[in-house]
């Protein structure tokens, strides 16, 4: 990786893989000219080119004759006029195109038990639910919270909210009753759906409990009625008129219902960004935009073909469930893995098993999934995935957050067999799904890079006054022209999206993704090299703490890594790196001397400005219950500061304790 400063650049990543030439010859983009032919049309005619892809690969109800409408920039309207049903294009028109009885939906629950999930099966599950939620008052234009683990029932919920017009809003199940309630509140939830208790890991964790908790704590008179899906017939509490059980709700409903015909701008859904301050920001998608890049994407960055199954780690309540296991699949008529444990249990070789139990064919996975499972297989050789059948894979994928490029070659050696492609794709809630990444059949990779903007995607790198800088700087990230899945609004927060997200400074026209880039000189290709807040100022130096962050991991003796700064009165900034190695958390001497060879290493690596000031060491990094590090955490620890925001999401909050002593 390289970091941000145009003045200060580390060793540029030299090492490049072409795509194995028999994945390109089947490859639905096959080769750099297929790829390069798409851009310049969408160069050449950028509606017309929009406009093509929505009629082929969406169904309408009513055609739109509009593609795009600038008129009250930013708020963007894509194919205004025309009308369609996102569940009717997931469900109905794969059942009639013959893949009625294909399997939709493979089910692994925590224990491991299996339950296949037809298309009709779904079709019919998602329309009974949908006609129970209608029975029950609840009508388009409603907003449905859904507070539900892993299962085809949350998936099922959502389809039935798309399938009759509400606006559902998924919240992680890790979230705590403030913040859920928070959520209720911001939203004006109509109803829940929850479960009594979801299974991870071998535990019975409440979900009902806490939605009883946060509906007491008031400001949620909006809340006519809890749907609950009966997981474990764990023990909980009950209020009669308000609570309904999933089962009830669905009893004697018919398995059709005629789908909710919505303009293309209707909010399909609203999703909370996680880690959030301050007031929820409710991320407001829409529906036909949404889904076409949905559907786009599965065919483009994963290659989807007929015959695949698919498999996505992440959760349901991220955008990374919604759109790559609630709706692209389905909207591609695919096969997917739907997984309800951790990958750690019963044993750190889950996931190997598991994709050789169901013989998966594309795996998409987080780093931090990644480096954990690199750490266990150096502890206990028997859960590498050498040990495992995982020849079926013919595609891997990362997301989440940038791959650092010794994770990334250990991932593409260990587990690809240096034969599966990597998408190593870059993206966010806001945007709706993939915007940077290599396309499988096309792109050559390089470990760390997420490469090149997908076609219609303009991407580029811009100064704070927003000029584009020239390859080889560093600088922020931004998209140029509206694409049809990205963020609406901020809901019920108009002034916000616009300041947040169309910033004055940058003439108020660009999408600011948050994210500081570079791009290589040669090969134009992007590094994300972290968040704008994540970029550190150390003695005028500007350095992107992905770039420190994958030194360290580049290191032999090191598992995981996280740098964040800290005020320094003589540098402006200063380097804090919070480290857990691939053995026993060291104490006292053995600490520090280790601690100062991982600061030579930086030094090696980078540069004598890029040596973390303090390395703290830790048996584990505080991250959610989807593996996403908490860096805000970590900044205060770095500056000694109390923690005071909500850690109830937090796997492991008492390794907040550790991480206070300093090396």
């Amino acid at each position: 990786m390289t970091n941000q400063g145009a003045d200060q650049q580390g060793p540029a990543e030299s090492r490049i893989f072409a795509p194995p030439a028999g994945f390109t010859a089947q490859a639905n983009v096959s080769g750099m000219e297929a790829y390069k032919a798409l851009c310049d049309e969408a160069e050449r005619d950028y509606e017309g080119f929009w406009a093509r892809l929505a009629r082929e690969h969406v169904e309408w109800q009513t055609p739109f004759t509009r593609t795009l409408n600038e008129d009250n920039a930013p708020f963007y309207k894509w194919f205004e006029d025309g009308k369609l049903n996102v569940s009717y294009n997931c469900l109905d028109r794969n059942i009639k195109n013959g893949l009625g009885d294909k399997t939709a939906i493979i089910f692994e629950a925590d224990d491991g038990e299996v339950t296949r999930v037809s298309y009709q099966q779904l079709h019919d599950k998602v329309c009974k639910i949908a006609n129970g939620l209608k029975a029950r008052g609840i009508k388009k234009g409603d907003r449905v919270v859904i507070y539900m683990s892993m299962s085809v029932e949350g998936v099922a919920a959502m389809q039935a909210c798309a399938r009759i017009g509400a606006t559902h809003s998924v919240v992680f199940g890790g979230f705590s009753a403030k913040s859920l309630q928070e959520r209720i509140i911001d939203a004006g939830a109509v109803a829940v759906l929850t479960c009594d208790e979801q299974l991870r890991g071998g535990k019975q964790l409440p979900l009902k409990a806490i939605v009883d908790e946060a509906l007491a704590m008031g400001g949620c008179d909006t809340i006519k009625n809890v749907v609950v899906y009966k997981r474990t017939g764990g023990n909980i509490a009950w209020t009669e008129g308000r609570d309904i059980w999933l089962h009830d709700l669905v009893e004697g409903q018919a398995a059709t219902c005629e789908p909710e015909w919505v303009d293309a701008e209707h909010p399909l859904f609203i999703l909370y960004t996680s880690g959030s301050t301050g007031t929820p920001k409710g991320v407001q998608h829409s529906t036909g935009g949404y889904l076409l890049w949905a559907a786009l994407t599965m065919k483009w960055s994963f290659d989807i073909k007929p015959q695949d199954v698919y498999w996505c780690t992440a959760d349901i309540g991220w955008v990374t469930g919604h759109t790559y296991i609630a709706y692209g699949p389905t909207a591609v008529g695919a096969t997917q893995v739907v997984f309800e444990g951790i990958p750690t249990f019963p044993h750190a070789g889950r996931f190997w098993e598991t994709i050789a139990k169901h013989k998966v064919n594309i795996f998409y996975t987080a780093p931090t999934a990644i480096r954990s499972l690199i750490k266990a297989s150096d502890v206990d050789p028997k859960v590498h995935p050498k040990n495992f059948d995982i020849s079926s894979l013919r595609l891997l994928g990362t997301v989440g957050e940038p791959i650092n490029p010794e994770a990334w070659m250990w991932y593409y050696k260990n587990v690809g067999g240096e034969k599966c492609p990597i998408v190593d794709t870059f993206w966010q809630t806001e945007t709706g799904g993939h915007m940077i990444t290599p396309l499988p059949g096309a792109t050559p990779m390089v470990p760390g890079s997420c490469t090149l903007p997908l076609p219609g995607i303009m991407a580029a790198i811009v100064d704070e006054a927003g000029h584009d800088v020239p390859n080889g700087s560093g600088g922020i990230l931004v998209v140029k022209r509206p694409w049809p899945s990205m963020i609406r609004t901020i809901w019920g927060n108009p002034d916000r999206f616009k300041a947040g997200y169309f910033p004055e400074e940058l003439g108020g026209k660009y999408y600011l993704a948050g994210d500081g880039a570079i791009r290589n000189s040669e090969t134009g290709y992007f590094t994300i090299t972290g968040r704008i807040d994540d970029v550190l100022n150390v003695s005028g130096h500007r350095m992107g703490t992905m770039e420190i962050e994958s030194a360290l991991v580049a290191n032999p003796l090191v598992a995981e890594a996280a740098v964040v700064g800290k005020p320094d009165e003589t540098t402006g900034e200063s380097i804090c790196a919070f480290v857990v190695l691939k053995r026993a958390r060291p104490t006292g001497d053995e600490a520090k001397q280790i601690a100062t060879e991982l600061r030579n290493w930086v030094g090696k690596e980078i540069g004598p400005i890029a040596k973390p000031k303090e390395i703290r060491f830790g048996d584990n990094l505080p991250k959610t219950r989807s593996g996403k590090i908490m860096r805000r955490l970590l900044r205060v620890l770095a500056k000694g500061e109390t923690i005071t925001q909500d850690v109830s999401t937090l796997e492991n909050p008492a390794i907040l304790e550790q991480l206070k002593e300093t090396s």
